[in-house]
């Protein structure tokens, strides 16, 4: 068994919903689990999409929203908002037997030893506070739109009922926190959110003015205090592997057509091409280069 990971499929466009198409790749993952780390789509039907055509082809799929999914459009036809948008994906999930961050976190062996991890699925969003320090809040989406950056969750993410996006972000950590703080004492995990948890694994070099939509300051030492192994997010759009105290982070996105066309220029790639493997993965942090 492999533990595998892939985010930001945006089925809203055609071009990735056409690499959704052909998964004659994926008929050797049978045995696999795959993390679906955000952003699949906008509406409840692009995301059952990736349900039904995933679930089949893997032993067990795991499930965390990005700000994309929560999104309320006119083009999707839908009008539940905020919270009651996240239940209804959730409930949706479930009809696929799809793991979500409402239920019981899964224990699995880490494939590289005897060794157990607890996979730990977080909704956590993000309260503004990888903004500058001598930014305020009031101020935020000004000094953001002097540089062109425009996050469309403003309009599209409603917080209701919650008064705020912040607040709800408050919520969602006291959530979290308290189910991680429950876990035995020393146990390994794998945690799993859609948004960055630092703002030092930050690369949105080409709008850096989005990064306060990115996530939070108050989660920037949970590796450490929960022990993980590995940390699985999406959000940038930026594909990389980076370590930070003996923690491995995986951002596992694929993104718009206009950004994987860069890292794909010959062809679309196929979805296999795009897994990125989480466990069991390299086992340990690789040594600087000598200069």
């Amino acid at each position: 068994m492999r533990l595998l990971a892939v985010s930001d499929l945006h089925l809203g466009h055609p071009e990735n919903r056409a690499i959704l198409d052909d998964l004659s790749d994926l008929e050797d993952h049978r045995a696999d689990w795959l993390i679906l780390a955000g952003d699949v789509g906008e509406s409840l039907t692009h995301v059952a999409m990736a349900f039904a055509a995933l679930r089949p082809r893997f032993a067990r799929l795991i499930w965390v929203p990005g700000n994309h999914e929560l999104w309320t459009t006119e083009e999707s036809g839908e009008r539940l908002r905020g919270a009651a948008k996240y239940t209804a994906l959730v409930d949706l999930a479930r009809t696929f037997n799809v793991l979500t961050p409402e239920d019981p976190y899964p224990t699995i062996l880490d494939g590289s030893g005897p060794d157990t991890v607890v996979l730990c699925p977080l909704f956590l969003l993000y309260d503004y506070s990888f903004r500058p320090p001598d930014v305020s809040l009031e101020g935020l989406r000004a000094w953001a739109a002097e540089e062109h950056a425009v996050c469309a969750d403003e309009q599209h993410l409603s917080p209701s009922p919650h008064a705020t996006r912040a607040a709800w972000c408050r919520q969602r950590l006291a959530i979290s926190e308290a189910r991680l703080n429950a876990l035995p004492p020393g146990t390994r995990t794998v945690l799993i959110n859609h948004f960055p948890l630092r703002r030092d694994l930050l690369f949105i070099n080409r709008v850096p003015r989005l990064a306060p939509w990115c996530g939070t300051v108050l989660t920037e030492d949970w590796h450490r205090r929960f022990n993980a192994r590995i940390v699985v997010t999406g959000h940038q759009h930026v594909p990389r592997t980076d370590w930070r105290d003996g923690t491995r982070f995986e951002e596992v996105s694929l993104g718009y057509p206009r950004e994987w066309r860069a890292r794909y220029p010959e062809t679309a790639p196929r979805l296999g091409d795009l897994l990125r493997e989480i466990l069991p993965g390299p086992p340990s942090e690789p040594e600087a280069p000598v200069t």
